[in-house]
């Protein structure tokens, strides 16, 4: 989301990485071996995926870092290969794992020079970023994978900045890459997004980021005229 040396989303980071692992005391293993709140994922494959991911984005960070070309994944099939690899680890294993690429991450990124926020890296989608957008890449995973745990968080404990920065993000994806014409209007924050589209969704901030991302609308969330709200493609 920035260029220059991103102390927000540091910040964000840092904060959601713990709420992730406080949700994540609320599950035992058993219930990491059903279902998560992700359709065809275990318990497992998300704490896979959570660990699997700091460890890409740590790939990013050494590239910004010395120059040297690191993808997130050596090839397209690699991303899905990681996961499946760690869903059949124990979950005493993947508790820690998650904790360790964490680490691996924080670490990476602190050999990350003030001019080096400024490298250009390429995301797994194939977009090419500031290396200071690292960290919120970061940021989205653990804050919104924490309510994909089976018993697992809330939208509602998100920081306020960190919520109104992901409505925008999410947004401008939307738009951008799925030509999607949607404003938004956070009733509960008195802010809107202005960019003159056709539909617009009202409610309050939670409300907002959850259906923007994960598509489940509340049924407080309504439009300006009254009419139906819009389907949602994937996100990402």
């Amino acid at each position: 989301m920035t260029a220059t040396a991103p102390s927000a989303s540091l910040r964000w980071m840092s904060e959601g990485h713990e709420y992730f692992l406080s949700c994540l005391k609320q599950v035992d293993d058993a219930r990491l071996e059903g279902p998560s709140l992700l359709p065809g994922w275990t318990g497992k494959h998300l704490l896979s995926h959570v660990g699997h991911n700091a460890r890409a984005l740590a790939r990013l960070a050494h590239w910004a870092a010395t120059g040297e070309p690191t993808p997130m994944y050596p090839d397209a099939s690699a991303r899905a290969e990681e996961i499946e690899l760690g869903a059949t680890w124990p979950a005493v294993q993947l508790r820690d794992f998650v904790v360790e690429e964490q680490n691996g991450l924080v670490s990476a990124l602190g050999n990350i020079t003030e001019s080096g926020w400024q490298a250009p890296v390429v995301t797994a989608q194939g977009r090419t970023v500031p290396a200071g957008t690292i960290p919120w890449l970061r940021s989205r995973e653990v804050w919104i994978h924490a309510c994909d745990l089976p018993s697992g968080g809330n939208f509602a404990d998100f920081p306020d900045d960190f919520t109104e920065a992901l409505i925008d993000d999410v947004l401008t994806r939307r738009r951008t890459a799925q030509h999607l014409e949607l404003d938004v209007r956070i009733t509960d924050r008195g802010m809107s997004t202005g960019y003159g589209a056709d539909i617009c969704v009202q409610g309050s901030a939670t409300d907002l980021a959850r259906w923007l991302t994960r598509g489940h609308a509340s049924p407080n969330l309504r439009t300006a005229t009254g009419g139906t709200l819009p389907d949602l493609p994937a996100w990402l």
